[in-house]
Order: structure tokens, then sequence, then C-alpha cells
């Protein structure tokens, strides 16, 4: 037997046996490209879930960053509000009605003074009294003259009866009663005449009186005792006439025209934490060149809080009206006027021009431009231009 004799026994005895080792390879190869398909498929899998995830941060990076450009802006809806006028003025209190008082009569030397300022006086009351000796003497004169031209008026009466007695019986002529007539009328005159002088002495000497006009607060009082006085030495008392005082507020010619006769003001004087209530009694026909500016005097009843000269404030009353109103912030200007920012579609703002009215410390009414239904930006409309995409922020208006 050769050797390749012995080498096909072999190989039919291990197939006798079952046992193929080119089989056994086969297996093993089979196994090992199963298990490398399943490590490709998850490498596969990891990868696209990989990818899916990297574009899901991609789209949430992009989308935050298109949300950052987006502005988040506070707008408010301001529907329409009844809103009460108010226009704010100071001014100067002073007497509504002042009355300065000095002497009328005859020079002379103050003899008593009467009152001071911060007293109430009456119609007529004396307020101070100027030495009348020489006039006192005057009048006693013209009394005794006065006496002496009715002793004459008298006698010459008597004469006359009796010469009217004796006319009948032919002592006394026509002439002579005549004469008697005359004298007794000139007489009478005379008696007239002396009156007349001792009245016009009297009148002018109860000037030396110095009498309040009017029942009112007196004010100033710029007369002593001993001091001369006369017609030409000026203001010596100040009354206000009843007490009465008023503001006289200083409002500007575009406010003046919104005011009326009648209208409440609340009237505050500095260093004073009491507010009066007070209407206007008139308004100046006239405005100042200077300043642009009118009076509107507003009437005020006494009261010691209120000192002629004072500096005052006031809140006076300028009617009401239905607006929507906003803030000062809301309202923008330019050349071309005032405007506000609107929300638009697609949330792009848009200009709309305004006309604004009463101005309140809660905000400023919108009379024209607004129906109150819109979305209005609050704030930062400085930094918008038309068309720009804003993220509205609602909030509620005030009240």
């Amino acid at each position: 037997m050769n050797y390749e004799a012995k080498l096909d026994m072999s190989e039919d005895a291990g197939s006798v046996h079952g046992y193929d080792p080119l089989a056994e390879d086969d297996a093993g190869g089979r196994s090992a490209r199963r298990w490398l398909w399943i490590i490709v498929a998850v490498i596969g899998v990891a990868v696209v879930g990989l990818w899916f995830l990297s574009r899901g941060d991609d789209e949430a990076q992009f989308a935050a960053a298109t949300d950052e450009q987006i502005p988040a802006v506070t707008v408010v809806s301001p529907g329409r509000s009844t809103i009460s006028g108010r226009i704010s003025a100071t001014g100067t209190i002073g007497a509504r009605r002042e009355l300065p008082v000095g002497a009328s009569g005859e020079s002379g030397a103050v003899d008593r003074v009467l009152v001071d300022a911060g007293d109430w006086v009456g119609k007529g009351e004396v307020l101070a009294v100027i030495d009348r000796s020489v006039q006192s003497q005057q009048i006693a004169s013209l009394a005794a003259q006065v006496d002496v031209a009715q002793a004459d008026a008298r006698l010459a009466q008597a004469n006359l009866d009796r010469a009217l007695k004796l006319v009948d019986r032919g002592f006394i002529s026509t002439a002579d009663v005549d004469r008697l007539t005359a004298t007794r009328d000139a007489q009478a005159a005379r008696v007239k005449v002396a009156k007349a002088q001792l009245g016009e002495l009297q009148a002018r000497t109860r000037r030396l009186n110095i009498l309040a006009p009017e029942a009112g607060y007196v004010l100033e009082r710029n007369i002593e005792p001993g001091q001369v006085v006369g017609p030409g030495s000026g203001i010596l008392f100040r009354i206000a006439k009843g007490g009465e005082m008023e503001l006289r507020a200083r409002v500007s010619e575009d406010d003046i025209a919104k005011l009326s006769v009648g209208v409440k003001a609340e009237v505050t004087p500095v260093g004073s934490g009491k507010t009066f209530t007070g209407q206007i009694w008139q308004l100046s026909p006239t405005i100042d060149e200077t300043n642009r500016q009118g009076l509107a005097r507003i009437a005020l009843s006494y009261s010691p809080e209120l000192r002629p000269g004072g500096f005052a404030s006031a809140e006076i009353a300028s009617g009401s009206i239905v607006a929507p109103m906003l803030p000062e912030s809301a309202i923008l200007s330019d050349d071309d006027g005032s405007f506000v920012y609107v929300l638009g579609k697609d949330n792009k703002v848009v200009r709309r021009a305004v006309k604004t009215g009463i101005v309140t410390a809660d905000g400023i009414s919108v009379v024209e431009g607004l129906n109150g239904s819109e979305r209005v930006v609050l704030r930062a409309g400085g930094f918008l231009n038309p068309g720009d995409v804003i993220d509205p922020q609602l909030v509620r208006p005030k009240g």
C-alpha cells in the first residue's frame, strides 16, 4: 500500500465517522459575517439617531436665534375713558377788591390811630383822627357869627312888624315899609350865609377823620400818631373789601382759552398744608406779550393762611372728554407731528398720527387718531421703525 492509498483511506474514515473539516469552516464564517452585519446595523442606527438629534439641536438653536432677533415689546389696548381736564397754574395771592385809603382833608398832625393791620372794620368806621384844635376855634367863631346874624334878622323882622302897624295911621310911609322889608330880607340871607359857612367848616373838619370806605379787613397801616398827613401823603391804609381774597393765576394763552368764569379751582398756598376751593370770577381780556400768559382771577373766602403777596399753586378744572388715554412714553413726536406705533398684521408696527388733548397726572388723552381698540406700543417706540416685527407683551391699562 502506498502513501496515496493511506490518505484516501484516512479521508474515507473521517467521512465515515461524520467529521467534515470544510463544513466546520463554512459554519464559522457565516456566524462571523452575521455578527458583522449586526454590528454594522447597530452602528448605522446610531449614526442615523445622532444625525436626527444633531438636526433637532440645530433647529432649536436656529429657532432660539430667530426669537432673539424679535424684541419683546410691551403694548396696551387703552380703550376709552372719561378724562377730567386739569390745568396747573401758579400765582400771587391778593385782595379781590383792595381799597387804598388816604387823607382827604386838610393837612394836620395825627392825633390817634384807632385800628391796626389785621383788624376788621365797618363801613364809615374812624381809622385815625387828625388834630383839629384850629378848626374847632374856627367852628366856634362861625357859630357865633350865625348867632349874630340871627339876632339881626329878628330885629329887622320886629322893626318891620311895627312899621306895618303904623302905616295905616299915616306915621310911616310906604317907602319906609319897603326899606324895612328889604332890611329884614337881607338879615335873613346873612343868617343863611353864616350857617353855610359853618356847615362847610364842620364838613371839612369831619374829613380830618380818616374813615373806612367799606367794611373789610385791614391789610396795611402806614400812619403813626404825630405824623403830619394831608391829601398828598399817599396811601395810609389798605383794606380788603369784605375780606375777600383771590389768586391771580398766570395761565398760558392756550389754557386760558379752555377756561370760563365760574370754573372751580383748588388753591394751595406755599408753606400751608391746606387746600382752598375757589372759582374763577374774572379772566384777563388781554395776553402779556412778553410771556404769552393771561390772568385767571380765582375768588377765595377769607382765611388766615391766605396772605396777600404770598405764592400759591392752583389746579383748575377744564372740562372732561371721552377718549383713549396713553402714558407720555407711548406718544412720540417729530417734525411731522405727534404719533404712536400700533400693532398691525403679522405683529408689525405701524406708525399712526395722533392729536393729543387734555394732559393729566395719569396720562395724555388722544382726541384724534385712535378709537381705543388698537394695541399701542407702550414703551421703546423710539427704538422701532415702521414695519419692524415685535413680540407683543400685552398689559392691562390702569383704571
